[in-house]
């Protein structure tokens, strides 16, 4: 019995998802190293498993010791913390271990404390403005790819990109230009090494390309992540359905204001995250409430929708077209604006089928 917020997983569709993901990735030639930071499970990572991905990405160290138990090739998809050169030492020795450099300073730690060898990412950002080298500066690069070329502990793998800002586009074809551009710029940038480094290696990945194109010519591996999951941001921007999104919050109605047609759930910032949507047609949305179909959920309920969200309260707006006849103690339903936030704020998940699954 569901009594405070839970993360609800339904389980077929985030196993389609995982399926069609490695498929394209099949289709194309390529190694599907996906991003495990949006589920954080063990149990859910299996499921990767039984398609037959053998390499996972990650964005901590510490999600690295965690996933490091049945895992044996990870990547940190983040730049390298050159303070936590214990977890890298006990990592690189029992795991293939590849970590993400963008600066001089952080290959000269590690080639004097490191203990074990371990693979290079150099980061190149293509667009997103993040972090990472632009693929103009080839000073930058040539220094970085000598010195790590140099060491005899570093193990040079090639360039890996995320072209983040894929999330900003508002359209299938907005999506596609950017994902153009931003494989174009890493693809000439391999290109222009070519003659000194033949080998170099593209790591590239972000949900709504790896979704959404079907031209990867080029590349080597994706890294795409929310895609196990999806989430409203994704069905915003078109890189899913709504019946591919395979989790949902469930929260209990604590009070009920008919006078203004809303419901006052137990469910805040500290359960969804603060993330939301601007710019929609009722204006900022936190998140949308899904029918209600015994353990599981259906279609959006058009205009129903969180309003606001505070620490423990998430404030529904219930349109006329919705018939009011709700109670408190009741379970509503809600998508989130981002999965991979909500699920790191509720650290585990209950299927649609009454399993309990634990994360990281």
């Amino acid at each position: 019995m569901i009594t405070t917020p839970t993360l609800l997983l339904d389980e077929q569709r985030c196993r389609t998802n995982i399926r069609s993901m490695c498929k394209k990735a099949k289709q194309q030639g390529l190694t599907l190293r996906p991003h495990f930071k949006t589920h954080q499970s063990l149990e859910i990572g299996r499921w990767f498993k039984e398609e037959g991905v053998q390499s996972i990405t990650v964005s901590s160290l510490e999600m690295a010791q965690y996933f490091a138990a049945e895992w044996a090739d990870i990547t940190v998809a983040f730049p390298i913390n050159i303070l936590e050169i214990a977890r890298i030492n006990a990592l690189a020795s029992s795991i293939q271990l590849n970590v993400l450099i963008e600066n001089t300073a952080a290959v000269r730690a590690l080639e004097e404390q490191l203990q074990h060898p371990v693979g290079v990412f150099l980061k190149i950002d293509v667009g997103y403005g993040r972090t990472g080298i632009q693929p103009d500066q080839t000073g930058q690069l040539d220094e970085l790819l000598k010195e790590v070329s140099a060491s005899t502990k570093l193990q040079l793998i090639g360039f890996l990109a995320h072209a983040g800002h894929t999330y900003s586009c508002r359209s299938k074809a907005e999506i596609l230009q950017v994902h153009q551009a931003s494989m174009g710029a890493l693809i000439n940038l391999k290109k222009h090494y070519a003659d000194r480094y033949p080998n170099l290696q593209l790591s590239y990945g972000d949900t709504p390309s790896c979704s959404v194109a079907n031209n990867f010519e080029g590349l080597d591996e994706l890294r795409p992540g929310n895609f196990v999951f999806y989430d409203l941001t994704q069905a915003r921007i078109g890189s899913n359905t709504w019946d591919q999104i395979a989790v949902a919050m469930a929260c209990p109605i604590v009070a009920i204001h008919e006078d203004r047609r809303e419901l006052v759930l137990y469910g805040g910032g500290v359960h969804f995250s603060k993330d939301r949507m601007t710019g929609e047609p009722e204006g900022t949305v936190w998140g949308r409430v899904v029918r209600d179909e015994g353990s599981g959920w259906g279609n959006v309920e058009p205009g129903m929708y969180l309003r606001s969200l505070s620490q423990e309260h998430g404030i529904v707006v219930v349109p006329e077209t919705v018939d009011f006849d709700f109670r408190v103690g009741e379970i509503v339903k809600v998508l989130p604006v981002h999965s991979c936030m909500a699920a790191n704020a509720m650290k585990r998940y209950l299927t649609t089928d009454g399993r309990w699954i634990e994360r990281l």
